[in-house]
């Protein structure tokens, strides 16, 4: 998350809270009500944000995972693409020869 949407987020919250508190006052309530309905609803709001955040840390779907991940994807697009047909047939029949198409000296990730 950059500089600016953390900024951005920190100003809908003060505005979005600022706002409901003000409708509720619109809308009859007084100031206490009000203020605690605004701040629970603050608090569930962040609750739910954590929640969701954990969520995808577990899952392991954080943004810089997928990133190098594609970034990854791409150095191996590119070194294929450079290969001449020589060495792309030498690779190929490498893999042929290989047990589940994985070359001597390289692990399997067990994830």
């Amino acid at each position: 998350m950059r500089r600016l949407d953390v900024l951005g987020v920190g100003l809908g919250l003060l505005l979005g809270g600022g706002g409901l508190y003000g409708l509720l006052l619109w809308a009859g309530l007084d100031t206490g009500a009000a203020q605690q309905i605004s701040s629970v609803v603050l608090l569930l709001a962040c609750l739910g944000w954590t929640l969701g955040y954990l969520r995808r840390v577990l899952r392991g779907e954080m943004t810089l995972k997928a990133q190098w991940a594609s970034f990854e994807t791409q150095q191996i697009q590119e070194k294929l693409h450079s290969l001449s047909a020589e060495e792309w047939q030498a690779l190929q029949a490498e893999l042929a020869t290989e047990p589940e198409g994985i070359p001597d000296g390289v692990e399997q990730d067990k994830n």
